[in-house]
């Protein structure tokens, strides 16, 4: 089975700004600020409606991470890990 191991807590992402490269933190994921019910609706169904191509094809979680220091957001896309 995979899973999203940001997700569930098993690792921490340390990511750096793209426009300050002060520290960034993780948001969770991307397709739960879509609306209010998107984050209990099946992650290969949000992925058809993402706007990346072929994203419901390939094992990824997208998250969002916003910079602390200037508050820049970015999508990352996390390799899902096999459990």
């Amino acid at each position: 089975m995979k899973a999203c191991a940001l997700c569930n807590g098993i690792v921490e992402y340390k990511g750096l700004c793209p426009k300050c490269g002060d520290s960034t933190l993780d948001q969770g994921r991307y397709y739960d600020y879509y609306d209010e019910y998107s984050a209990y609706m099946d992650i290969k169904h949000v992925q058809l409606a993402d706007g990346i191509p072929n994203s419901s094809c390939t094992d990824t979680c997208l998250h969002l991470f916003t910079c602390i220091r200037c508050g820049e957001e970015e999508g990352k896309s996390i390799n899902l890990t096999e459990f």
